[in-house]
């Protein structure tokens, strides 16, 4: 099945989501995500974007800003330099570009493990979201 531009979930910029999202298409977020995604497709955010909570999807190609909660990656996760992480990476395989800024812990994820944590049977770390505040967003956003 091939995917097509308009299989991508988006996150506008200036637009605040808080919640779980489950997916088989690729997902964008530009704007301020507190919550989980699950997507069997990749992960695209923008310089702009927020995320708290934890991530599992295949591919992730991450510019913005992580402020606590897991990454679990099936394949590879690519940092890029405006990107500033502080949480815990799992993944397959990890690019991480120069200026690219990290704050926790990494490990390697094989797909058994990786396949029990997307089908919700092995435990995932409960992360406790915050209050969402509007300049949260706006910081990001200037």
């Amino acid at each position: 099945m091939e995917n097509n531009v308009n299989d991508v979930s988006r996150i506008a910029s200036g637009t605040v989501f808080k919640g779980e999202i489950t997916s088989a298409s690729d997902i964008r977020v530009d704007g301020f995500f507190d919550g989980r995604i699950n997507t069997k497709g990749r992960l695209v955010t923008g310089e702009k974007a927020v995320l708290k909570g934890d991530l599992i999807c295949n591919d992730v190609d991450f510019s913005g800003t992580m402020s606590g909660g897991t990454f679990y990656v099936k394949e590879t996760l690519v940092l890029k330099p405006s990107c500033s992480v502080n949480g815990d990476l799992r993944f397959k395989r990890l690019q991480v570009d120069l200026d690219a800024k990290l704050k926790g812990n990494c490990k390697p994820i094989d797909d058994a493990e990786f396949e029990r944590i997307a089908s919700g049977t092995a435990p995932v770390r409960n992360v406790k979201t915050s209050e969402v505040k509007s300049n949260d967003v706006q910081a990001k956003e200037q």
